[in-house]
């Protein structure tokens, strides 16, 4: 393996380009394809994302989702073909050429040619392909973009057709009427994408009319509210809600009866009394002021209503009523009459609203529901496409609706029917296009009839698999259940044309269902279904030729009904790939966000079912939306959002996956997006990750260093022989992180894995590394050190390759290192198999290891308490808990790492759990007060007066009887607090617990320990050094102790009495001063003063060679000049390169090459030592 760098020297974002660099070298996503081409087919659907605007955080997190779990598949043994696809056609590419062209009505459109105007449509549809796939790569999204389908694409185009004509001679397809929002400026009906773009605040009449009922006894009259008066002419019925109560009221100064809701009564016009007229007086003249102000009958006038009844809106439904005109009196039988709906709501107006279904989208559906008026083409709209009302209008024909409603008031006030009238400023849509303003109107539309199939339609989400399944129960249920016949006509341009011909006289239609039969029935070639190359064709009437021909209608499809049908037209079904997809549907998987319940989900469940009867997908994944940091949404102008390639660029495209999908979003919930949140997943999962594996490295290169064999790692089975207690701790949880990442990602929950990989990556880095430093650096044995480094290596690999999915660049990057000492290793971890779970699992010992580390947190807590560092040693701690097989582990094959970690001398199993507990019950207030009531306290006294055997057999129990009442485990709270020995104080001894395992600490004093503390302060000031002087672990070096105090003995005997353990740590002798070579290269040297009441200076130096003398000049029989020569020339040697034939030689090297001396052979520890510490461990063996 290549060594590599600090963490802080580790460029995410650049290792990430160099990874980039590397997919494209060796065609990894092809190749991935290729090796998986024999797999059964795992089938996702891409939903279409329009290419005329710029990638976006939303579409960075779906895709990320798509990335992750496609991946997942592929290492899972599936063969995932992943293409791209672009929704082409639309609202958004005509409104970029309208202003671009300056287009602004219909007429524009028709004037420049159609055909010039789709053509230029074309041409901006890939205008950001090159942004978007730069995106998508840059993110480590592996789809095909050479491969990608189109929606404008010819054969998408036909299938989309062969859909509609399934659905046709279903029975499924019909033409009517849709409200929708309408430009009177463009002469069409809009999106309500288009009619939320261009909103203004404008000043609106709002009127109350009356509506007398027929036959009532007072002569009331129903009182409506509207702010649209020249929806009045068309009104056929008024609309209450059955659940309001309603008020008939007199007014008492002009004798008036009206209906409205009780809860709106203060809005009625409030009058005073008049001179001439006492209380209560009747002024039966019509000359009312309509337009004094409310008031609720509050203040000094006397209450203008008396009540005289009261009653439900149920009641209501079903009186008639008078109508305010007489234009539509053909529809007197089943008009004008009082129907009831939810959607009357009670926060304005007078609690009944008044209904004209050609001009409001719910006017429309309650007149359909109460069968005044019926499905079809025989709605009657009494404003035409220019905005005017028609001839059925007689008064008002020709007029503007927006420019009637001064006139159409005063026509209602001079019938006597004007309430009350008033004028109100709101925020109201424009046309974004002419900038006039917008109506709601009914026009023409095909429909499919999505009512029909409703029940299998929700039969049909059964059978679906959601996360969060609450979307799918709760919000997509809900819309289904209210799903409406389903408007798939636009009167637009560019688009897929409908394929519908009709003749001249309506009587004849036909459905094309492919280009051939649109060629055969035509005699015309097809090569495009645009409407500039279709609209001319035209198709000769089966009734001969005095029918004339059939010609298409204008509209083309909805864009949602091409996206719908994307699961048969991207492959072109049924034309091509029939097998392809009758054996794989419905598909796999798909994900999208949160507002594609009403879009895109929507759409492929309603064709799939209407075409199949099945769900078009078995499994999805809706994420939230992603808002800017203060919870607004992201906005461009507004700046409130960091660009996503500034943030790739700061810290990599991993991060961003790990931040986005380890959020609320996952679970369509919003994320407030926070540059900082990513920081946070490259200093707590990559940077703890990359110092696992850099240690590693350095560890397995430290052997080649040392003149040993280089690393390769045992075989994994033979490790699970390791009779290291870490070695089997650390196998069992990478297991169990295997079988979680298996479990999760097969049930889609993605956002539970990155949590789980932070535990695990802590456990590798704070336990095993940490605690097996000693043997992964060789300072056990050589043996020993293989196994240790090569249980790291195993481990590191098949955590790469279960986060591969999740991280694929910097699991690639760590991968492509590892390999090198793999033998037929694949050329990507993403040709990987996904590990498998293997052996069983070591459960016993996963949680004794958990339970050490709670044990360390709690003796850690008592220090800090206490003041008490962990540099300061103690002498006992007792670990109390009733499981015999976890204290044996403690005080068995755990118990050097946790006396090593904490600094104590000895370790007491303990599993009687009262010798320092005290236990004390509490019943549970929130949950018993309720139900006991006044028995509470009798209950609670004898609760608090139970005994500790009391508590015991009440917990082995599971249920005590007290005062009559039968209560549970869940009832009682059962504390535990520390029992201190007689005699001994708090200072003297403390315990820490978490209601399961107790912790006391010895805290005294104890001198033995003294020199102990000592090394372990020197030890650690060593390491301080080493790193100030930026060395790397590998690096060797002699160090140097010179004590600064008077009095040399102390530390002189606590040196030599702690000789074995300060080696141990270092991995070299601790050497003293007087040792060291005058020609010592010092690296770094600190004087330190008051450590444990000594003051020392510490040096750092590079290795130096010692020689003896004696025996050199042996070498040359006394010639004392040639053993100089000798000397000279191995202190020029390099020190690596001559400790290495050393090592070749097994100790000894023949020196030939000094010129005019004999050849001499130079033998190891015998004539010289590469090192000051050798001679000083040598000597003093001998």
């Amino acid at each position: 393996m290549d060594e590599v760098c600090e963490g802080k020297d580790f460029s995410f974002p650049s290792q990430e380009l160099k990874i980039l660099q590397l997919w494209d070298e060796i065609k990894a996503f092809e190749t991935q394809l290729e090796k998986t081409k024999d797999f059964p087919e795992y089938i996702f659907y891409d939903g279409p994302p329009f290419a005329t605007g710029l990638p976006h955080y939303g579409h960075i997190l779906a895709g990320t989702i798509k990335d992750i779990v496609t991946r997942y598949q592929s290492m899972t043994g599936h063969h995932v073909t992943r293409r791209f696809g672009w929704d082409c056609h639309g609202l958004p590419v005509e409104h970029e050429i309208d202003l671009k062209l300056g287009i602004k009505s219909r007429e524009d459109v028709l004037k420049m040619g159609i055909d010039k105007y789709n053509e230029e449509c074309r041409s901006i549809v890939s205008r950001y392909v090159e942004e978007w796939e730069k995106t998508v790569v840059r993110v480590g999204r592996w789809i095909d973009f050479r491969n990608d389908y189109k929606t404008m694409d010819l054969k998408f185009m036909e299938s989309v057709w062969w859909v509609f004509g399934q659905l046709y001679q279903k029975g499924l397809v019909y033409r009517g009427f849709k409200v929708m929002p309408y430009s009177t400026g463009c002469k069409t009906a809009l999106s309500n994408f288009e009619a939320n773009s261009n909103y203004k605040e404008v000043p609106d009449p709002e009127i109350m009319v009356s509506f007398p009922l027929v036959d009532d006894e007072e002569g009331a009259s129903l009182v409506a509210w509207t702010t649209t008066p020249w929806t009045l002419p068309s009104n056929l019925a008024l609309c209450v809600n059955k659940n309001f109560v309603y008020v008939k009221v007199r007014n008492k100064f002009n004798g008036k009866v009206y209906v409205v809701a009780e809860s709106r009564l203060s809005e009625l016009p409030v009058e005073k009394a008049k001179k001439g007229f006492p209380n209560g007086a009747v002024n039966n003249s019509e000359n009312t002021n309509p337009k004094t102000k409310s008031s609720g009958g509050k203040g000094k006038d006397l209450p203008t209503y008396e009540v005289l009844e009261k009653f439900s809106g149920d009641s209501l439904v079903g009186k008639k009523y008078i109508p305010l005109f007489d234009y539509f009196k053909d529809f007197s039988e089943v008009a004008f009459r009082v129907v009831a709906d939810d959607y009357v709501t009670a926060d304005s107006g007078t609690g009944i609203v008044h209904s004209a279904p050609a001009f409001g989208e719910d006017d429309y559906r309650i007149c359909l529901e109460n069968h005044i008026i019926s499905k079809g083409e025989n709605l009657v709209v009494a404003v035409d496409d220019d905005g005017c009302f028609t001839e059925r209008i007689t008064d008002f024909r020709g007029h503007y609706v927006k420019d009637a409603d001064k006139d159409i008031i005063q026509a209602v006030k001079e019938k006597g029917r004007l309430v009350k009238s008033g004028s109100f400023t709101h925020s109201y849509p424009f046309c974004w296009r002419s900038d006039t303003p917008l109506i709601y109107r009914a026009v023409p539309s095909w429909f499919v009839a999505v009512e029909k199939i409703k029940d299998q339609l929700l039969e049909n989400n059964k059978l679906t698999y959601w996360v969060p399944d609450f979307v799918k129960e709760k919000r997509f249920h809900n819309w289904l259940e209210n799903a409406r016949d389903w408007a798939v006509s636009r009167s637009r341009f560019w688009g897929t044309p409908l394929p519908i011909w009709i003749s001249e006289d309506g009587e004849e239609i036909v459905v094309i269902d492919s280009i051939d039969k649109l060629e055969k029935l035509s005699g015309f070639k097809v090569t495009d279904l645009h409407r500039h190359k279709i609209d001319h064709i035209t198709i000769p009437s089966t009734r001969g030729s005095e029918y004339g021909v059939l010609r298409r209608v204008e509209d083309v499809f909805d864009c949602w009904f091409e996206s719908g049908s994307m699961p048969y037209a991207y492959i072109h079904y049924p034309f091509e790939n029939v097998e392809l997809f009758e054996n794989n549907f419905p598909g796999h998987f798909v994900a999208e966000g949160l507002d594609q319940t009403r879009g895109w989900f929507y759409t492929l469940m309603v064709l799939a079912t209407a075409l199949f009867g099945k769900p078009a997908f078995r499994n999805l994944i809706c994420n939230g939306l992603v808002l800017a940091e203060d919870g607004k949404k992201m906005s461009k102008r507004l700046k409130n959002y960091p660009p996503p390639g500034e943030v790739i660029d700061d810290y990599g495209a991993d991060a961003l996956r790990l931040y986005i999908i380890n959020s609320p979003v996952v679970r369509a919930e919003p994320l407030r997006f926070k540059k900082d949140g990513v920081y946070g997943v490259v200093k707590d999962v990559f940077l703890p990750w990359y110092n696992a594996y850099r240690f590693l490295v350095q560890n397995a290169k430290r052997l080649e260093v040392e003149g040993l064999a280089p690393f390769a790692p045992i075989d994994q089975n033979n490790l699970q022989n390791s009779s290291n207690v870490l070695d089997q701790w650390i196998n069992s949880a990478t297991q169990s992180l295997v079988h979680f990442v298996r479990e999760e990602m097969g049930a889609y929950r993605l956002y539970t894995v990155v949590p789980e990989l932070l535990k695990f990556l802590d456990n590798l880095t704070n336990i095993y590394v940490r605690f097996n430093r000693k043997r992964l650096k060789g300072r056990t044995d050589e043996a020993d050190c293989r196994v240790a480094l090569s249980t790291l290596y195993h481990v590191l690999l098949t955590s790469c390759k279960a986060m591969a999915p999740f991280t694929p660049f910097f699991t690639e990057n760590l991968y492509q290192n590892m390999r090198k000492v793999c033998n037929e290793s694949e050329e990507s971890i993403h040709y990987c198999s996904f590990p498998e779970v293997e052996g069983e699992g070591g459960e016993r010992i996963e949680k004794s290891v958990s339970w050490m580390m709670t044990i360390i947190d709690l003796a850690r807590n008592i220090r800090e308490r206490h003041n008490k560092p962990l540099k300061t040693p103690l002498r006992e701690m007792v670990v109390v808990h009733p499981d015999a097989d976890f204290l044996d582990d403690i005080a068995g094959k755990l118990k050097e790492y946790v006396l090593e970690e904490l600094n104590i001398k000895s370790l007491v199993p303990c599993n009687d759990t009262l010798k320092y507990a005290s236990l004390r019950a509490e019943p549970d207030f929130s949950l018993l007060g309720k139900r006991l009531g006044k028995s509470m306290g009798p209950v609670a006294k004898e609760v608090k007066a139970m005994t500790t055997e009391d508590i015991l057999a009440f917990e082995k129990a599971g249920e005590i009887t007290v005062a009559n009442f039968s209560l549970k485990l869940s009832d009682i709270k059962i504390s535990r607090g520390f029992k201190r020995p007689d005699n001994i104080s708090e200072q003297d001894m403390d315990a820490a617990g978490d209601g399961d395992v107790l912790v006391v600490l010895d805290l005294r004093q104890d001198e033995s320990l003294f020199e102990a503390g000592v090394a372990r302060e020197v030890v650690n000031r060593i390491q301080k050094l080493r790193k100030k002087a930026g060395l790397e672990p590998t690096d060797i070096v002699e160090v140097f102790f010179e004590s600064l105090d008077k009095d040399k003995s102390i530390a002189q005997q606590i040196l030599k009495s702690r000789e074995a353990n300060i080696r141990d740590a270092l991995g070299s002798p601790l050497l003293p001063s007087t040792l060291m070579p005058p020609d010592a290269v010092i690296l770094s040297e600190e004087k330190f003063y008051g450590i444990s009441n000594l003051s020392f200076t510490i040096r750092l130096a590079r290795p130096s060679l010692v020689f003896v003398r004696d025996t050199i000049i042996s070498l040359y029989a006394g010639n004392s000049k040639f053993a100089q020569g000798l000397q000279t020339y191995l202190l020029m040697r390099d020190h690596w390169n001559l400790k290495s034939e050393f090592q070749l030689g097994n100790g000894k090297i023949t020196v030939n090459c000094i010129e005019n001396q004999p050849p001499v052979d130079v033998v190891l520890r015998e004539h010289v030592y590469l090192s000051v510490g050798d001679y000083f461990l040598g000597t003093k063996a001998s």
